[in-house]
């Protein structure tokens, strides 16, 4: 029951507080609240919907974090840090990026400009498997220091077929930003694979291309910016289900694929072909197919099946060129994490020194450039080749350097050991 005072004053329920030390008292059956406690109960109320959510919001008190504004010039030169080559890649991401996040933290117009509405722009990278798409991808959101995660467009379908829907790509980012809603507005998603939903055919179907077209349609609204529900613990919608709103239009999407096939079609288009008795077009098909990418144009993407509604929300393409033997060799050893150095790491945790001939470094690239899958047949060998040192290595007593041969790598021969040096 309400209690007054002698003085005849109202008081709160809840705190006992009278009508003159809040700003308001609203009245109920025999019972009060004053604007204190409301406030209280609206903070309970809000903690216990994200701990049931399990997703977090910015305090209205608390600052935005602005992150670091590199110039262009300044993101290629740590980008070389990680990747080798790929320097016109490097160069549309940077300025892409730059211009993306100007746009972004910029708080102040521009007289001349007021009404001018800068638009996103999504990157599109073009280049065979292991030329190091996503390892760019990767690189970026590591030295901008926001949230990244990497899709797969292979497993997306339309809105209502078995597979996973658009918005699950948004989840993967709101998870990398440890469901803080507000960080995952300003993250950079990866889709790779996105040349596998191209349109099957361009002839009339009777059956729905729900993993092709369906999923260039249902991508159009999320890259150009939307505010998309997306269920926060993943998997697919449904109305019982609570949603949480994201707003894609300060997510930055790079989207990355092999277009197996293109380069014929951009060939087609350039009119490469010889005529006569001296034709030798295999050799000339592998000359140019480390840079047909950088002559394509969005009637080659048409042709190849991309929708033109998505070519045009990927304004900047950015191609791969394929990896020369002195790329390969410098990418062994040359990056902050190397491929070699990592091994190298691996052996002195052990206190043995690992050491590589150039002759042996040689035979692994010229074998991982014979597979055809690019940086990645590097790891690969190399775990071939390493597998039986790492496994005898630790059984052998002070051994203080290993050293790999071309005959190691090439027949299976053990290295050469040396003896750990005494300590005076």
């Amino acid at each position: 029951m309400s209690k007054k005072s002698d003085d005849t004053q109202l008081r709160c329920s809840f705190c006992n507080r009278t009508n003159d030390e809040v700003s308001s008292l609203i009245a109920g059956q025999d019972v009060f609240i004053c604007d204190h406690c409301i406030m209280d109960a609206q903070v309970i109320l809000d903690d216990t919907e994200k701990v049931q959510s399990g997703v977090k919001r910015r305090s209205p008190g608390r600052k935005k974090i602005r992150r670091k504004q590199l110039l262009p010039k300044q993101i290629k030169d740590q980008l070389d840090e990680y990747v080798i080559g790929q320097d016109y890649a490097k160069k549309s991401l940077a300025v892409a990026v730059y211009n993306h996040y100007k746009r972004m933290e910029s708080d102040s117009f521009v007289t001349n400009f007021q009404d001018v509405e800068i638009e996103k722009s999504n990157i599109l990278l073009l280049g065979s498997s292991g030329t190091g798409k996503t390892l760019l991808a990767r690189t970026l959101a590591r030295i901008l220091e926001v949230p990244f995660s990497i899709s797969d467009a292979t497993s997306l379908t339309e809105a209502g077929y078995v597979g996973e829907d658009v918005e699950t790509i948004l989840a993967n980012l709101l998870a990398a930003a440890d469901f803080e809603v507000e960080e995952a507005e300003r993250g950079i998603i990866f889709i790779d694979e996105i040349d596998k939903v191209a349109r099957k055919s361009h002839n009339a179907s009777i059956t729905r291309d729900v993993s092709g077209e369906g999923v260039q349609q249902a991508l159009l609204k999320v890259l150009e910016g939307t505010i998309a529900g997306v269920p926060p613990k993943g998997g697919r919608k449904h109305p019982e289900q609570s949603l949480v709103n994201i707003d894609t239009s300060g997510i930055l999407f790079i989207c990355g694929g092999a277009f197996e096939g293109l380069t014929e079609v951009i060939a087609r288009r350039l009119n490469v072909n010889q005529i006569g008795f001296a034709n030798n077009q295999e050799k000339r098909n592998s000359e140019e197919d480390t840079s047909i990418f950088q002559f394509v144009e969005p009637e080659d993407l048409v042709q190849f099946g991309l929708i033109p509604e998505l070519i045009g929300r990927l304004p900047v393409t950015a191609a791969l060129d394929t990896l020369s033997e002195d790329e390969m060799m410098r990418i062994l050893t040359e990056p902050k994490n190397a491929i070699v150095r990592q091994y190298q790491k691996l052996f002195a945790l052990d206190g043995v020194n690992l050491v590589f001939d150039e002759a042996a470094l040689r035979t692994i690239v010229r074998r991982a450039i014979a597979m055809g899958t690019g940086a990645r047949g590097l790891r690969s060998i190399l775990e071939q080749s390493m597998l039986d040192i790492m496994f005898e290595i630790h059984s052998l007593k002070d051994i203080g350097v290993c050293s790999v041969t071309e005959e190691t790598i090439s027949f299976g021969k053990p290295p050469i050991y040396e003896k750990r040096k005494a300590s005076a």
